[in-house]
Parts: C-alpha cells; sequence; structure tokens
C-alpha cells in the first residue's frame, strides 16, 4: 500500500479529495493524523507556489509523499481577490460565513453582468526532496447576490454557475465531482497516482 498524505486537517477538504483521487493500493492520510506537523505558512503569490510549498513541507515532516491544494475563487470585477488570499479574505480563523459576508459586502451593487468569477484549484504532489506533478483546474461562475443552499464549504454558497441555474451549495455532491474545479485537477493527476502503484 502506498501512503500519501494530504495536506490538510480540514475535514470537508479531506473527504473530498480522497474521493476525487480513489486508486487501488494508495492510503489516503490527512493531517490531522500527524498532531506535531506545525502549519505552513501560505506566503506566496500564487496558489501553484503555495501548493508545492505545502507539499513539500508536509512531505518532509512526515516521511510519506505529501499532496497539496491550494485553491480559492476569483472575482473579475474585483480584479482577482480574493484570488490566493481567499481563505483568510476576512481575516485569518473568522470562517466561510464572515468570507462570503466580506464578499457579497464588496459587490453590492455589480450588475449580473459584471459578477463573474471562477474557483481555481492546484494540485502538487512532492517527496522530501523533488515536486513530482502539478495539476490545475477550473470552473467558472458568477456571484450571487445573497447565499443559497447549505453543501459544501468555502464560497460554495454565493457562487452560481449559469449552465446549472444553482449556487454550488445547492449541488449534490455527485455534481461536484464531475464538474468541480478540484474534480478536474484530480483527473489529470490520476494516471500518475495509477502509476506510482503499479511501480513502486
Amino acid at each position: 500500500m502506498l501512503d500519501i498524505v494530504i495536506a490538510t486537517s480540514n475535514p470537508h477538504k479531506f473527504r473530498e479529495l480522497s474521493r476525487l483521487l480513489r486508486v487501488p493500493g494508495i492510503c489516503w492520510h490527512s493531517l490531522a493524523e500527524f498532531p506535531a506537523m506545525r502549519p505552513v505558512r501560505e506566503d506566496g503569490g500564487t496558489f501553484e507556489a503555495n501548493a508545492v510549498k505545502k507539499a513539500r513541507a508536509v512531505a518532509r515532516a512526515t516521511g510519506h509523499l505529501a499532496l497539496a491544494d491550494d485553491s480559492g475563487i476569483e472575482v473579475a470585477a474585483l480584479r482577482g481577490a480574493p484570488g490566493v488570499q481567499s481563505a483568510r479574505f476576512a481575516g485569518a480563523h473568522v470562517g466561510d460565513a464572515a468570507n462570503n459576508a466580506k464578499l457579497l459586502r464588496r459587490m453590492a451593487g455589480v450588475p449580473a453582468k459584471r459578477r463573474a468569477a471562477r474557483y481555481r484549484c492546484v494540485l502538487a504532489l512532492a517527496s522530501a526532496s523533488r515536486t513530482m506533478a502539478i495539476a490545475r483546474g477550473s470552473w467558472a461562475g458568477r456571484i450571487a447576490q445573497a447565499p443559497k443552499g447549505r453543501g459544501g464549504f468555502g464560497y460554495d454558497p454565493i457562487v452560481v454557475i449559469p449552465r446549472l441555474g444553482k449556487t454550488v451549495g445547492q449541488l449534490p455532491a455527485r455534481v461536484k465531482r464531475r464538474f468541480s474545479h478540484r474534480a478536474q485537477a484530480a483527473r489529470r493527476l490520476l494516471p500518475l497516482l495509477r502509476h506510482l502503484v503499479k511501480t513502486r
């Protein structure tokens, strides 16, 4: 069995990624299993830089291969913000509701045609000595006028997917597993993961 640590203690993100990356022969571990692991400071200027930094740091600390995700939302009317600051948009450790409220305040009065946004995800797989792969995904939508739906996490209740006519928070998990930015990135990483299992 190949052990790989997903560089998150967030149970929602761990559950989503481990399902998307389900490969026979791989045992996925959460950072919750490594309580001595110190948080990695996400101070990179891009999603790629943060994902690589987290994956390398977790691989060094745990002795296993590590997979890190850095993801967020980019809003066109805000010149790409919150971007890499998505998880900390309203401040450190304030939670999803506060981030959503701040984004809606910033978008108050912006007409529908200017509310375009996209989710972005970068997955990095690394050992302690090198970055083995980077996979990317994006998912276009627009910012809603108010939250709807209780599914998902993060900005899901305020991001409408026009072709589906619902916010991401209203979508069933099976739909997210098919279309989301993480799903796209995960699909691009699966061939390498299968190859690692075969050749280990």
